[in-house]
């Protein structure tokens, strides 16, 4: 993508700022608009069906493993409470002329631009992974803090004055906290989009952008003026965006009834295909250009390590960590040039090198799009082996993470029964030789027997998948899934 592309966002940030500009230094007649009971209106509206839909976005954050969306969620609430204050403070409305309008609104946006910061975050960050432990208490703990201080400022609006957030030095130290944070995201979230295309990504950048405006509007505008009123319609344009980019972004079922539907399901393929979100389709979709091997075997993995993890009494959270990372093992794929990991004859040391560089670059791909840590383990050392002769890292024994083990498993096997262009595949049998002479030196000895022991019992385990994957119907739609 070309820088040139920043232009719609850059021209989103600068003509509202202008158009400020323009109305505060008197180029265009600056009106008195005093409209207290429209004010009230629209701004509590926004601000509680902002916070409603935030709620909706922290669960659904979870369910899709992705601290980045309960982060999302959490500055959505953030600036939906907050301004839901300053609309119930509105002057002479249920007080009379009071600071907390002022304060609320700045408040709303401080703490929206912190958490979309800290969204900004790799995954890996001690930040990130401190709150990552504590997901599900963020929202509801998150909540009740907004909602007592809320409260104790309508019932005792004078108590805001401790905190000047309307008067000098302190509003210029927010507002270039602000400026500093959300350049911060935007720069980051930019670079981002420039490579995944993730729509979510780019409303950030708007949302971003229009927070930033909307300070500078608070502390220089005038109350009731014109020019005052365009941050309000700013903030409603950040929400509208930010709810666009989550809907495109991680809406996994057309239909209510579809996805109902989905959570029932017993068959493995439907189990992902189902249950997975548009950020991880696009990331295997890019994976499947360039390598059209890919495209089966990033579903035959996940469905062998998903049985498999089943075998080992793994919790469903774990599962879904399986599913999620077993789909987007092979991200960092990306990066290695076609004419190497399509290469037909044997390729050269330097080659080889590069290709074993694959799993840092999908490491480094993933933790910037919110992944978890243990999706990002199985990205990152799938390929490690049980006596430390792996890469990237030379880990061995219990210092891979289990999740990698089982990828590993399931990895090996498929790579064995599957055509590739200089061999023919191996039969069951053959591939499950292969595993168990490698117990110990490859493989956990305790993923391989759990293997060996479900394919024993339960054959259409290893069968199902690979004549699924097999089916000209099916590989078309994994294409357009």
């Amino acid at each position: 993508m070309k820088r040139s592309s920043f232009c719609g966002p850059l021209a989103a940030i600068l003509v509202p700022y202008l158009t400020f500009e323009a109305f505060h230094l008197g180029y265009f007649k600056d009106l008195f608009l005093s409209k207290p009971m429209e004010h009230f209106y629209i701004v509590s509206l926004v601000s509680l069906l902002a916070a409603i839909i935030s709620i909706a976005v922290g669960v659904a954050g979870r369910r899709i493993r992705n601290i980045q969306v309960s982060f999302l969620s959490l500055a959505f609430l953030s600036l939906g409470l907050m301004f839901s204050i300053h609309g119930l403070s509105t002057p002479d409305f249920i007080h009379g002329f009071t600071h907390l309008p002022g304060i609320s609104s700045q408040f709303s946006v401080l703490l929206a631009v912190i958490w979309l910061w800290l969204s900004s975050l790799s995954s890996d960050h001690p930040i990130v992974e401190f709150l990552a432990r504590r997901q599900h208490l963020l929202l509801p703990l998150w909540t009740a803090a907004l909602t007592v201080f809320g409260t104790i400022g309508m019932l005792f609006p004078q108590i805001v004055d401790i905190v000047p957030l309307n008067a000098n030095p302190l509003n210029i130290i927010v507002t270039l906290i602000i400026l500093l944070l959300s350049s911060a995201t935007i720069s980051c979230y930019y670079q981002s989009y420039r490579y995944t295309r993730f729509p979510l990504q780019i409303a950030i950048v708007y949302s971003s952008g229009w927070l930033m405006v909307s300070q500078i509007i608070m502390v220089r505008g005038v109350q009731w003026s014109f020019s005052w009123w365009i941050y309000h319609f700013l903030l409603l344009a950040a929400m509208i965006m930010m709810i666009i980019g989550l809907v495109k972004q991680y809406a996994v079922q057309g239909t209510l009834a579809e996805s109902i539907r989905s959570l029932f399901t017993n068959d493995p393929f439907e189990r992902i295909t189902n249950s997975i979100s548009p950020s991880v389709k696009n990331l295997v979709t890019a994976t499947e250009k360039k390598d059209t091997y890919t495209a089966g075997h990033t579903f035959r993995v996940t469905m062998y390590a998903l049985k498999l993890a089943e075998e080992l009494n793994l919790k469903p959270e774990q599962l879904r960590a399986i599913v999620q990372g077993g789909l987007v093992h092979d991200a960092g794929k990306i990066k290695i040039p076609d004419e190497i990991l399509n290469k037909p004859a044997r390729l050269l040391d330097e080659e080889r090198a590069l290709i074993e560089k694959h799993p840092v670059f999908g490491y480094d791909m993933c933790r910037s799009l919110g992944f978890m840590k243990e999706e990002l383990s199985i990205i990152r050392f799938h390929h490690e082996k049980w006596d430390g002769s792996g890469y990237p890292d030379k880990l061995k024994g219990n210092e891979i993470p289990l999740y990698a083990r089982i990828v590993a498993v399931a990895d090996v096997y498929d790579a064995l029964t599957s055509e590739r262009s200089y061999r023919k595949a191996w039969t069951h049998f053959e591939a499950m030789k292969y595993l168990k002479e490698n117990i110990g030196t490859h493989f956990d000895p305790q993923c391989v027997d759990a293997w060996e022991q479900l394919c024993t019992r339960s054959p259409e385990v290893y069968r199902y998948p690979s004549q699924l994957i097999k089916e000209e119907k099916t590989i078309q739609k994994l294409s357009v899934f």
